[in-house]
């Protein structure tokens, strides 16, 4: 009973982000080349969904893995550790999804987010860039709604950079973040869907982790 409770959050979680992504189940079968009647079981309730499913489904829906395997019931450990191996597993599915969907075909990796944030890190020191976040993020908000749970991350870095709090360094880290959400075409074009917007989540995290040590 425990378990098929576990599982009806997970379901439930998966419905609700399928209906945000305009996605059908039929469709998400084809982006993770899981099974459709094993996807409809996972959902229903009737099948615990295995790590690998999970996997796969986070980097197709542009959420945290360790969100998908709480809702199915698994304990997961956020430790520093984890959560960065989290994020190579992620870049695995989601080169590979890249590859069998033909929807890109330039390389993803860390490196090239991290190059990106780099860039516009300093474009945020500039009045164009700090304006591009004051008067871009509320569009860009209303433009994805809530996709992704590193939105609300997002609005707090605006806040923080929109009030100045920080030093120099911590508002760049801070602002880098914020136009790479902003601007539509960065490493993966958000444009291409639903995966569009991984790399926006993968950007946050690394400019938390960098932040954390600034601390």
């Amino acid at each position: 009973m425990l378990d098929q409770q576990k599982t009806s959050k997970l379901g439930l979680f998966l419905k609700e982000l399928l209906k945000e992504r305009s996605l059908s189940m039929r469709k998400l079968s084809e982006l993770t080349n899981i099974d459709k009647a094993t996807i409809s079981r996972i959902i229903s309730g009737k099948r615990k969904a295995t790590p690998d499913h999970l996997q796969k489904m986070a980097a197709c829906l542009g959420v945290p893995i360790a969100d998908l395997f709480t809702a199915a019931g698994y304990t997961v450990d956020q430790s520093q550790e984890e959560l960065n191996s989290d994020i190579h597993i992620s870049i695995d599915s989601i080169q590979s999804i890249l590859e069998t969907s033909e929807l890109y075909k330039n390389a993803f990796s860390i490196k090239s987010v991290e190059q990106q944030l780099e860039k516009y890190q300093q474009y945020s020191h500039t009045e164009e860039g700090k304006d591009t976040i004051l008067s871009g993020f509320k569009k860009k908000l209303e433009k994805v709604g809530s996709i992704g749970p590193f939105i609300s991350q997002l609005k707090e870095m605006f806040e923080r950079f929109r009030s100045r709090e920080g030093s120099p360094i911590e508002l760049a880290i801070v602002g880098g973040a914020l136009i790479y959400f902003i601007i539509s075409v960065d490493v993966i074009p958000d444009y291409i869907f639903p995966i569009g917007y991984v790399d926006d989540a993968i950007a946050v995290k690394l400019v938390l982790d960098l932040l954390s040590t600034k601390a």
